[in-house]
């Protein structure tokens, strides 16, 4: 048993929106049973099978055992430290190197601000955040693929 809401054709706002094509938000079938009941358990069983298929054709495959015995040349941070790794490789001073370190969550804390300052939800109207971002994101790509690199490459990357 369907629990349908019929809609209420002679709204002109209704009617306006459906001629845009835009009208399906205010009627039809509930969540509650149709779509929580039927089509999410497809879904999350569709993203569980895909996961264990690719995990059962392309295994994770295990390098050489550890040698306790031997360092190896390079050691690297797990690849979301590669930033960080980097700032504190090739900054002069360690202490500033912590303190560039201790930066990055102080400027995720300033995020909300940011948001806050502009009311609209569209990027494109946020000038300001869109920057921070921007610049940010490229900062740590940019960083990330120094930290891979010699040191002397580290901050070119070899380009200049």
């Amino acid at each position: 048993m369907s629990v349908i809401k019929k809609p209420d054709l002679s709204d002109p706002k209704l009617r306006a929106k459906l001629a845009k094509g835009m009208g399906h938000n205010y009627y039809g079938e509930p969540a509650w049973p149709n779509d929580l009941l039927y089509i999410f358990p497809i879904c999350i069983f569709g993203t569980f099978a895909s996961v264990i298929g690719l995990a059962v054709l392309e295994p994770s495959s295990f390098g050489e055992p550890a040698n306790p015995f031997a360092t190896p040349l390079e050691i690297l941070p797990e690849w979301y430290f590669y930033p960080t790794f980097n700032l504190l490789r090739v900054l002069p001073n360690k202490l500033i190197g912590v303190l560039s370190m201790a930066a990055v969550p102080a400027g995720l804390l300033t995020v909300p601000f940011i948001e806050n300052v502009n009311k609209f939800q569209n990027p494109f109207r946020r000038p300001v955040a869109m920057s921070v971002f921007f610049v940010g994101t490229i900062f740590a790509i940019w960083f990330g693929f120094g930290a891979a690199m010699p040191i002397d490459k580290a901050v070119t990357l070899g380009f200049f």
